[in-house]
């Protein structure tokens, strides 16, 4: 018998970063109101001319994910941000890893799931936006390949390891 079908919630899918700077533990993202990822996909397109259509393929990607938070003191992932935008850091000092889990797929059990790590680039936009939070919008742009392999938490997903599938 088939599984039965179910729609995703967005919450199903967390991001957790390395605030550290240690590799080790990845802190969970929250505070977050948009934390969304477009591809950017680069396409290679052409006509030959004895076909009616033109075809495509994708031939590249500029991975981006936009987000804005509510600033929260006492949060590491939030501190990280905030110091990169407030003093204007460069380079590779502006850069962080992320891992985003899939919680709706386990693998071996409830604490361990599919994940995806990367390296991202902070690029700020605007902070103090609103008057009612301190409000922090920019982006995460693409510094490095993408990793696939799996997360694996010890405290109900506030914070996570990640382990390299080999994939």
């Amino acid at each position: 018998m088939a599984s039965e079908k179910m729609l995703v919630g967005r919450h199903k899918r967390v991001a957790f970063m390395d605030a550290d700077g240690s590799g080790k533990t990845f802190t969970r993202m929250t505070g977050f109101t948009s934390l969304s990822d477009g591809k950017n996909s680069t396409e290679y397109s052409r006509q030959y001319v004895d076909e009616a259509s033109e075809r495509s393929d994708v031939v590249g990607y500029a991975p981006a994910i936009d987000y804005e938070f509510d600033r929260y003191t006492n949060d590491p992932v939030h501190e990280k941000i905030a110091a990169i935008t407030d003093d204007e850091i460069l380079g590779t000092e502006a850069q962080v890893d992320i891992v985003v889990v899939d919680l709706f797929e386990q693998k071996t059990s409830e604490t361990t799931c599919t994940a995806r790590k990367r390296t991202w680039s902070v690029i700020p936009d605007t902070e103090g936006d609103g008057t009612d939070a301190l409000i922090y919008k920019g982006s995460f742009k693409a510094a490095g390949e993408i990793t696939k392999g799996t997360a694996t938490t010890t405290d109900g997903w506030k914070t996570c390891t990640f382990t390299d599938g080999g994939e």
